[in-house]
């Protein structure tokens, strides 16, 4: 009986010590000091495995290909994970507006430190991504001529994919020429029309109108109505300050998540009904943020702050870079194993689990080894957390 104890002892004392080395090393708001900073983690957590699922439903196409209602169900889920990217960009544009709105910051100053924390972890991941090209050059997107391959390489690098019709090298980092873009224009909008002075009226009018222009000219003409996005968090973080504004409740929140995630499903086509897409993800992700930051006690903004969740947000940036290539190796070794045939349901399932398992050790040894003491150790507390929100940014 003793020897029993005292093995129980030492398997709780195991768990104790791994559950506290995993708290020191994924752990990023210590408690937090902003009440709406656990659900904006989890948050980020559930936009980045939103984004694991378009991958997973693309590469286990060879498996299921012969299912036809099964492949109906993945392209919904592909469409639906799109969305993760969005909910980011609503985070990204409530904390870095919410951070340049309150007070003054050198320009060079506030872009370096955008620098510091996109480029440590993008920087080995591309350094990944070209020597893979180099040693397999059969699936290499860097062209083949030296001069093309090198204006390329520099292209990339500075994050020009995304909004200048250039093919990612890192399929993911399309979004990164989005953040980048805002970080350069926010600044200088605060600037140059002195929102600081302005009455939060005035500033919330002023970015609705520029939405609406801005959803307007893609409905006609296409272009890049996603940059609305970030409008919805500026605005949240104005209504998120107000007790003017009423507090959505959780079941209003959760059922606002749900319809714009069912409304991108939508059968309609085009520049106009993709517009009308994000249009209707500006509220409904509005909505739920709003839920969740009013009411941190609430049920919904507790299942947001399950520690799990929280821990994927905050290394959403590594995992949202390195989860792909990981996924897309970890299925090439599966075909040596369970050759491409003609599975259903029961296989989609079971590889679930243990593919997203699988991508979390090289996207967390990123975090670990790049991400946490390159792009966070030099802020710590309050502004590490009003510079990392985004998959881009944390």
């Amino acid at each position: 009986m003793r020897r029993i104890a005292r093995t129980r002892t030492s398997t709780a004392n195991s768990a104790m010590g791994l559950k506290h080395w995993l708290t020191q090393r994924f752990e990023l708001s210590r408690g937090g000091g902003a009440h709406n900073v656990r659900p904006m983690e989890g948050l980020r957590g559930f936009a980045v495995f939103l984004v694991f699922l378009v991958h997973f439903v693309t590469l286990i196409h060879p498996w299921i290909e012969q299912q036809a209602r099964l492949l109906r169900f993945a392209s919904a889920v592909h469409t639906i994970g799109n969305t993760g990217v969005d909910l980011f960009f609503v985070l990204s544009g409530y904390l870095i507006y919410g951070s340049l709105i309150g007070r003054a910051q050198p320009f060079v100053r506030f872009m370096s430190r955008r620098v510091e924390r996109i480029y440590p972890a993008f920087t080995a991941v591309f350094a990944i991504y070209v020597a893979l090209s180099l040693l397999v050059p059969a699936q290499s997107k860097i062209p083949a001529p030296l001069g093309a391959g090198l204006l390329y390489l520099v292209e990339n690098f500075l994050l020009l994919p995304g909004l200048a019709p250039i093919e990612p090298l890192i399929t993911v980092a399309w979004s990164l020429s989005y953040e980048m873009f805002y970080y350069l224009a926010i600044p200088l909008i605060i600037a140059l029309l002195k929102l600081r002075e302005r009455s939060v009226t005035w500033r919330v009018l002023f970015f609705g109108a520029l939405a609406l222009a801005i959803a307007a000219y893609c409905a006609v003409n296409g272009g890049h109505v996603r940059l609305i996005m970030f409008i919805s968090g500026i605005l949240l973080f104005e209504a998120a300050g107000r007790t003017r504004v009423p507090t959505p409740s959780a079941t209003l929140g959760l059922a606002a998540l749900a319809v714009g995630l069912a409304c991108t499903l939508l059968p309609v086509q085009g520049s106009a009904g993709f517009t009308l897409k994000i249009g209707i993800l500006f509220v409904t992700f509005f909505v739920l943020c709003l839920a969740c930051f009013r009411n941190p006690l609430s049920w919904l903004a507790r299942a947001f702050s399950w520690t799990g969740l929280r821990w994927l947000g905050n290394m959403s940036y590594s995992y949202y870079l390195l989860h792909g290539l990981a996924l897309n190796i970890a299925f090439k070794l599966l075909g040596f194993v369970l050759p491409p045939a003609d599975y259903g349901w029961g296989l989609f399932w079971l590889l679930l689990p243990p593919m997203f398992l699988v991508t979390l050790v090289p996207t967390g040894m990123l975090f670990l080894l790049i991400e946490r003491p390159f792009s966070l150790a030099p802020r710590r507390g309050a502004k590490a957390r009003a510079g990392a929100v985004t998959p881009e940014t944390t």
